[in-house]
C-alpha cells in the first residue's frame, strides 16, 4: 500500500454541507425565498419617493381629482352677458399675479407705487393696448384668454393699487336680438310660414335680429291693408315694390356691417384704448374731416393702439364699410 493511498484512508470520504433531507428542503426553500424578498425590498425602494406618507391627505377626494382633472377645458362665454365677465381682480388672480405678484421677469409688482409711477403716467390707454397687444416679455394678455374689456379691468385695478386714480371703461353694450309675438304670421317676426303641403315651414331668419332695413320692410308689410295689390296690373305690382325697395335703401346703408359686431365693437363701442364711440360727433369730428378714404386707410394699415384692420383679415371693402358706417353713425 502506497503512501497517497494511505493517506486518502485516513481522511475519509468528501461529504457536502446538506446531509439530511431536512436541510435539502430548507436549502430548496431558502433558494427562492430570499430572491423574492430581495426584489420585493428594492421595488419597495425604488417606488418609495411616490407612495403618500403617513398621515397625508394624498388620498382624499380633493387630491385624487386634483390628479386625475382634465388637462384642458373648453369655456363657452356669452359676450353679450356682462355678469360672466371678470372683474378686475378676478384677472389678476387668474392670469396677472404670476408675474406681477412677484415681479418676475421685469413686471412691476402690485402696489408698488416706485414701479408704476413711469407707467401710470404714459396713462390708461396706452397700458390697455400694451397688455392686450403684449410688451417686451409679457406675450398678448400676458398668453390669457380674456376679452380686451376684462384686461382693461385688470389693468384698472392693478394701477389703482399703485397710486392711480383710473375709472374701469365702460362695458360694451350688448346687442338683444328683436322679439315679436309667436304666431303673427309676419315677415321677421320669428313665425313659421304657412305651408300648403300641410307642415310648417321652417323660418330661416327665425331667432336673428332684425337690421334697420328689415325693420323697416316689416313695418310695410305689417301696415299695408289687406290684398292691397288686388285687382292691380303686374305692373303695378312691379312698380310698388321698387318703390319699397327704395324706400328701404337708405335704411340698408345704416345698418352696422357685421364686421363692426364682430371686431370693431370692442373698442368703438367702450371707447377703449383711445378709440372715437360711435355716435360721439366731438370725438370724430376732426376725424370725419379727414375724409372717408384717409379714414379707411388708417384702419387698414393701423394707427396707434389699433393694429392693422382692427386684427381682423377682412377685405379692404370690408373696411370701408364699417369705417362709412361709423362716420354717418357720428356726424
Amino acid at each position: 500500500m502506497t503512501a497517497a493511498h494511505e493517506s486518502n484512508e485516513m481522511d475519509g470520504p468528501h461529504e457536502g454541507p446538506i446531509k439530511t433531507p431536512k436541510q435539502l428542503i430548507l436549502a430548496v426553500l431558502y433558494a427562492f425565498v430570499v430572491p423574492i424578498f430581495g426584489i420585493i425590498l428594492l421595488v419597495m425602494f425604488v417606488t418609495a419617493e411616490k407612495r403618500p406618507a403617513a398621515g397625508s391627505d394624498a388620498m382624499s377626494p380633493k387630491a385624487v381629482a386634483e390628479r386625475i382633472r382634465p388637462v384642458g377645458v373648453v369655456e363657452v362665454k356669452d359676450a353679450s352677458d356682462l355678469a360672466s365677465l371678470k372683474s378686475g381682480d378676478q384677472v389678476f388672480a387668474a392670469q396677472c399675479s404670476a408675474c406681477h405678484a412677484a415681479g418676475a421677469l421685469g413686471a412691476p409688482k402690485l402696489g408698488d407705487a416706485g414701479a408704476w409711477a413711469a407707467r401710470i403716467k404714459s396713462g390708461l390707454n396706452a397700458l390697455i393696448h400694451s397688455a392686450v397687444a403684449g410688451k417686451g416679455q409679457m406675450p398678448p394678455q400676458s398668453g390669457g384668454d380674456f376679452s380686451d374689456y376684462e384686461i382693461a379691468r385688470a389693468v384698472v385695478f392693478m394701477t389703482n393699487k399703485a397710486g392711480a386714480s383710473f375709472t374701469e371703461p365702460a362695458p360694451p353694450a350688448a346687442t338683444a336680438p328683436t322679439t315679436t309675438a309667436a304666431g303673427s304670421g309676419t315677415p321677421g317676426s320669428g313665425a313659421a310660414a304657412p305651408n300648403t303641403g300641410g307642415s310648417p315651414m321652417p323660418d330661416p331668419n327665425a331667432g336673428k335680429p332684425e337690421t334697420t332695413a328689415q325693420a323697416a320692410l316689416n313695418t310695410q308689410v305689417r301696415d299695408a291693408p289687406p290684398n292691397a295689390d288686388a285687382g292691380r296690373s303686374k305692373t303695378q305690382v312691379a312698380a310698388n315694390t321698387a318703390a319699397a325697395a327704395a324706400t328701404t335703401a337708405p335704411a340698408a346703408a345704416t345698418a352696422a356691417p357685421p364686421l363692426y359686431a364682430q371686431v370693431c365693437s370692442t373698442c368703438h363701442t367702450p371707447g377703449i384704448a383711445g378709440a372715437p364711440k360711435v355716435g360721439d360727433k366731438a370725438g370724430w369730428a376732426a376725424r370725419i374731416a379727414q375724409g372717408i378714404d384717409a379714414l379707411t386707410t388708417n384702419a387698414i394699415k393701423g394707427k396707434g393702439a389699433m393694429p392693422p384692420k382692427g386684427g381682423s383679415s377682412a377685405s379692404d371693402a370690408d373696411i370701408k364699410a364699417v369705417v362709412t358706417y361709423m362716420v354717418n353713425a357720428s356726424k
